[in-house]
Formats: C-alpha cells, sequence, structure tokens
C-alpha cells in the first residue's frame, strides 16, 4: 500500500495531496493511504475540544499553530495568485485560545445553546469552548435558565460581546413581557454581572438592564457601545491591526478613515481624521466619544458604496485607512486608485475582494508593499489581513 504526503489545506479545512486527493481532518505533513487512511504527521494536533469536529465554530483544531498559520499564508497568496499579485506576505499573528470577545450563539426552546455544526442548522449544546472568552462562556449555563424562565418558544440568536463593564447581551427573536420577566432578567443580570441586557423582535434593539452606560475602550478613549455593533473579534487582533495601520501610514497630517465604525482605527491615528461610516449609530457615538476625549477627528454619515470619496477628496489626504466589509470597497477601490494619497493601509477578512481590490490599486500605479496576516478566529478559515500600499510621486 502506499502513502501520499498531505502538502497542504484547502479553502474549507481539507488536506490535499500533491496530485490532488482530499482528505478531511488531515494536517501537512500526514500520510494518506491508498484505502483513506490517515497517519498523522508532525504537525497534526489533538483537537481539545470535544465538539470537534461537529461545532461549526472550529475547523481547524486538528492542526499546529504552524499548519494553522500556513493555511492562513496559502489563502492570501492563492488570492493574490488570481489577480496575478505577489508581494512579501508576514507571519500571521495568532489569537490564543480563549480570547473571543465577540460571538452570536443559538437558542432553542429545549436548552440548547451553541454553535451551529458544520454545514447545518442543528445547534450544537456547548458543554466547553476553548475559543470564547471565560466570560463568555460562563453566562451559558445561567442564560440556559434564564431562557426557560421566560418560556420562550422559538429558536433566538444570543450576541455576546466583553465590553469595558461586562458582558454586553443582545438576544434577537423574541422580547418577553410582563413583570415576572422583568424581575427574571434583572436577576440574571446581577447575579451574573451583565453590563446589559437588550431584546429586539425585530423592531429595532430594547434596553432591559443597563445601570451604566456600556462602553469599550478604542484608542485610549472609552467610546458608548451601541447593541450589537461590530468590534474586532480579540483584544490581540485588533492590536495586531492598529499597529499594522500605524506603520503603513507612518505620521501623515491629515488621514481618512473608511468604513470606520466605531473608531478602531481613527481613535489611534495620529494627526487630523476624517471619519466616514454608513451605519448612523456607529458614527454618531464616534463623534461624541471623540468630541469629549477632545481628539481631532471629523465624523460624516456615508454610503460609502453609493458615494464614495471622490479622487478629489481623497488627494486631500497624506493618508488613506481603509476597513470595508467582506465584500470589499470596489467603488471606493476605483476612486482610490486615481488618487495621489500616497498610502493606504486596506484592512480586509476576505482575501478574495482584498484581492480584486488590491489588483484595481496596482493598475492605478500602487505598490503593494507587504501583507500583514492576523488570525483573531482561532482554528477557523476565516482569514483577517493589514496591507500597505505606496503609490511615489503619483501623476496628476
Amino acid at each position: 500500500m502506499s502513502l501520499t504526503e498531505i502538502v497542504r489545506v484547502a479553502a474549507r479545512g481539507e488536506g490535499v495531496t500533491a496530485d490532488g486527493r482530499h482528505a478531511a481532518f488531515a494536517a501537512p505533513g500526514d500520510l494518506l493511504a491508498d484505502d483513506g487512511a490517515l497517519t498523522s504527521g508532525p504537525h497534526h494536533a489533538t483537537p481539545p475540544c470535544r465538539h470537534f469536529p461537529e461545532c461549526g465554530g472550529c475547523q481547524l483544531q486538528h492542526l499546529d499553530d504552524a499548519a494553522w498559520s500556513g493555511f492562513i499564508t496559502d489563502r492570501i497568496a492563492a488570492a493574490l495568485a488570481a489577480h496575478d499579485l505577489t508581494t512579501m506576505i508576514r507571519a500571521p499573528i495568532l489569537s490564543p485560545p480563549r480570547t473571543r470577545r465577540r460571538a452570536t450563539l443559538h437558542a432553542e426552546p429545549s436548552g440548547r445553546i451553541g454553535f451551529t455544526a458544520e454545514k447545518s442548522h442543528q445547534i450544537v449544546d456547548l458543554a466547553e469552548c476553548h475559543v470564547l472568552a471565560p466570560e463568555l462562556f460562563a453566562l451559558i449555563a445561567p442564560l440556559r435558565r434564564l431562557l426557560q424562565r421566560l418560556k420562550v418558544k422559538r429558536r433566538v440568536d444570543l450576541h455576546l460581546t466583553l465590553a469595558d463593564q461586562g458582558v454586553d447581551l443582545l438576544v434577537n427573536g423574541v422580547a418577553p413581557d410582563g413583570l415576572a420577566a422583568a424581575e427574571a432578567i434583572t436577576a440574571f443580570a446581577q447575579a451574573n454581572n451583565v453590563a446589559r441586557i437588550c431584546f429586539d423582535r425585530g423592531d429595532g434593539p430594547e434596553t432591559r438592564w443597563e445601570p451604566d452606560g456600556v462602553t469599550i475602550t478604542l484608542g485610549g478613549v472609552a467610546v458608548p457601545l451601541p447593541p450589537g455593533a461590530f468590534l474586532q473579534a480579540t483584544r490581540e487582533g485588533e492590536a495586531a491591526l492598529v499597529e499594522a495601520v500605524r506603520e503603513a501610514i507612518g505620521t501623515p497630517e491629515t488621514t481618512a478613515d473608511l468604513f470606520a465604525g466605531l473608531g478602531t482605527f481613527a481613535l489611534s491615528l495620529p494627526g487630523k481624521v476624517y471619519a466616514a461610516e454608513g451605519a448612523r449609530d456607529a458614527i454618531l457615538t464616534l463623534k461624541a466619544a471623540a468630541a469629549l476625549a477632545g481628539r481631532r477627528i471629523f465624523t460624516e454619515h456615508r454610503d460609502l458604496f453609493r458615494r464614495p470619496l471622490t479622487p478629489k477628496e481623497l488627494d486631500r489626504f497624506g493618508a488613506i485607512v481603509l476597513d470595508p466589509p467582506r465584500a470589499g470597497a470596489r467603488e471606493q477601490a476605483v476612486a482610490l486608485a486615481q488618487s495621489t494619497a500616497p498610502a493606504i493601509a486596506y484592512v480586509s477578512c476576505n482575501p478574495s475582494s482584498f484581492a480584486r481590490d488590491a489588483k484595481t490599486l496596482c493598475d492605478g500605479g500602487y505598490r503593494l508593499d507587504w501583507i500583514q496576516p492576523v488570525g483573531q478566529f482561532r482554528w477557523s478559515t476565516h482569514v483577517e489581513l493589514a496591507a500597505c500600499f505606496r503609490k511615489d510621486n503619483p501623476p496628476r
């Protein structure tokens, strides 16, 4: 019987041999026999969680950190190669286990709470979790009891965020009424030191508990946190991305932060900052927080998909920071390619849309200097990165 070595991990997490054979839960260096049997190699790790591989929260617990880093790098390199691009890809910065401070879990009337199973809507009832921050995981058992007391009759989504004051909880899909429900919610919050509880049955979040205003500290500023707002998944990942962005842009007098959100980057940048964001709650929150902190940040509520900054507007800035959602920033990239901005820091959570936009920028005269991968979603196929683009002596 012949043995063939696994040489890489494909996008969905399966191992692949040099001749194209695929094997589930195989790591680089494993040996695949003709009958499909695997012999573990040096990069095959023992999955730490009893729920792997059923739980869809992780796909790569069978890889050690070296193999996971290689997977991340390969994903980015392959996306670039599809557009005939290459650059220096730095070693990925990986968030440790049990550091996820933001997660969406699912709950059903039976009491099950957890992530959904891989390629399924079935909920995996979490008895342990090696990715969630301990403060988030500690709420799962009390949440089971709360939802039973509230007599929730339908499946709901639980958005958990670790804020400055503790765990912020948003329950989507139900809004319990009545005195008994109010007492149960208050008792749960007090017993578990919850910072805030909101319910949303479809017409917007309704706060049921918030003794103190909930904030998240960004760039040294305590920013009010809207219910369900976007936040980088780990503190370590956020710090790595902020450091990469600051390195990419240097110390310009003025910077544009596009898709600014709550100000993850804007509040950490030097000089004057123009921040644009399409989510009204987020940009108003950033505006208020920056004003209270005395930061030189000028905000605009602007849909950058429908109304991207024009080349003339972009030319006013010494650097551009770009952090779009998974779809990327196709329209904004076209305008950027025609601008004279000397430096661009592009933060992405999707190597494919990033590579497409990078091609647009490079065709417009930019040079892709380096990429810093970041692994925030431990043992996941999800890849994030920060990239540095330069345009020397841009023509007009």
